[in-house]
């Protein structure tokens, strides 16, 4: 795959008598390699489609005036970090490098922690949305206010499996990436690559 090794080449040319010798030096990082095997552009550019999402609904529960995970922002600033992780695996599988993967592992940790304090909030709500709309349809015979809430009930609860799902992929992609890191070692292997024999012609 053509761009998956960070390459490096340097040649210098010695004289040994009448011939020239030209050494080549190759660096190469296989673990990298194997890290843009796993194709992270894929999994960035489903990441990606989360995180639009998140952003979109979130537009939706802002205009809710119950208590929604839009709280405490988490549409927007995860939907944020979820572009991010995103774009950083984007240009990590077309640019690799050991400083671009340690920069995608950093914010796949980010997002994690994020996602954990955005479950537990979420859960919270969707726990809370389902008891007023129940007291909304039994209690106070409010169809339509129980059918808007079971809506913004069944938003959090999508957003919730987004976030599981995600969840899943940024492990993976933390594993991968931690991998890679830690069985990075740099290899350096020296061509020498002799001129072509010169045949002597001799002129009458």
């Amino acid at each position: 795959m053509e761009g998956a090794e960070s390459i490096a080449r340097e040649r210098t040319t010695e004289k040994d008598g009448d011939q020239e010798v030209e050494h080549k030096v190759v660096m190469s990082s296989k673990p990298l390699h194997r890290f843009v095997q796993k194709e992270p552009r894929s999994l960035g550019i489903v990441i990606l489609m989360f995180g639009c999402a998140e952003l979109l609904m979130g537009f939706q529960l802002h205009l809710e005036s119950v208590q929604t995970s839009n709280h405490i922002y988490i549409p927007v600033w995860q939907g944020a970090l979820f572009l991010v992780c995103g774009i950083l695996s984007i240009y990590t599988e077309l640019h690799p490098s050991k400083k671009m993967v340690t920069v995608c592992l950093a914010m796949y940790v980010v997002s994690l922690v994020g996602i954990i304090v955005s479950i537990v909030y979420r859960i919270i709500c969707f726990f809370r949305l389902s008891y007023r709309t129940h007291m909304a349809h039994y209690y106070y015979n409010n169809k339509w206010a129980s059918r808007k809430l079971a809506l913004v009930s069944g938003i959090e609860g999508l957003l919730l499996v987004s976030s599981l799902c995600v969840s899943a992929l940024l492990i993976f992609l933390c594993a991968i990436a931690r991998f890679a890191l830690k069985s990075t070692h740099t290899q350096v292997m020296i061509q020498c690559i002799p001129p072509p024999p010169q045949s002597n012609v001799t002129s009458n």
